[in-house]
């Protein structure tokens, strides 16, 4: 059934696979991840500040970012940014700016237009009494946040955070529009160098879905023991 595959190429090629490819997918998955949560925190807070202005430009913002594909976000920041920002300082040549740090950043905005709706409806979540407990304490509306909703909050979404951060490392793969040498970028070099599309392709959608099944078990028990807790 397989004759004619050389597999072979596969473990000729794993350390640089990972090495390489995997250290750069899973480095921006996190970076991605935690900024996006942070960032994503502190949007879903505007969104539900009292303040309408700044309401509305969290809004305007998740709006923007779930309504544009990621992939021309990608090319936008790595090619238009560079000139807006030799623009703004008054630079005659363009901003350099890696792939790495392109793609780190364009991520991270991405995605915390996403985790800000996931934190909103665990800050939604918790009962109301609760907020009105940290004003009555003399809190503010950001201590109440910080000390009282978003702990519980955050242990309630855990679980979908996880299997957002699921669908991220699976979307680190489109870096390869900026030549970006993530795992799947590796991967299709090697292929395209030693004619090996096939075995090398098959080789990573099988790690794409180890790790994505793994993850998405974890999250699984996570959301039993949650259950459970309650």
């Amino acid at each position: 059934m397989f004759a004619g595959y050389d597999f072979e190429v596969i473990q000729r090629s794993l350390p640089y696979l990972f090495r390489d490819g995997m250290v750069f997918t899973l480095t921006l998955t996190a970076i991605a991840g935690g900024g996006g949560i942070v960032f994503g925190t502190l949007l879903a807070m505007m969104r539900l500040s009292s303040f309408k202005p700044l309401s509305l430009l969290a809004g305007g913002y998740v709006n923007l970012m779930r309504s544009v594909p990621l992939v021309l976000v990608i090319f936008w920041f790595f090619f238009l940014v560079p000139y807006i920002g030799a623009w703004i300082i008054g630079a005659k040549d363009p901003i350099r700016v890696g792939a790495f740090l392109s793609a780190a950043i364009t991520f991270t905005m991405f995605e915390a237009a996403y985790y800000c709706e996931i934190m909103r409806a665990g800050i939604q979540s918790i009962a109301r009494g609760q907020v009105w407990s940290g004003y009555a304490l003399g809190l503010n509306y950001w201590q109440t946040m910080g000390y009282i909703v978003l702990p519980q909050a955050f242990r309630n979404m855990v679980p979908v955070l996880l299997t957002q951060t699921i669908i991220l490392f699976q979307d680190t793969s489109l870096v390869y529009v900026i030549s970006a040498t993530d795992f799947l970028g590796a991967a299709s070099k090697v292929a395209n160098r030693d004619y090996r599309l096939v075995e090398m392709y098959t080789f990573v959608a099988v790690v794409y879905f180890v790790f994505s099944y793994s993850v998405s078990l974890l999250v699984k028990r996570l959301q039993d023991r949650i259950a459970v807790i309650r």
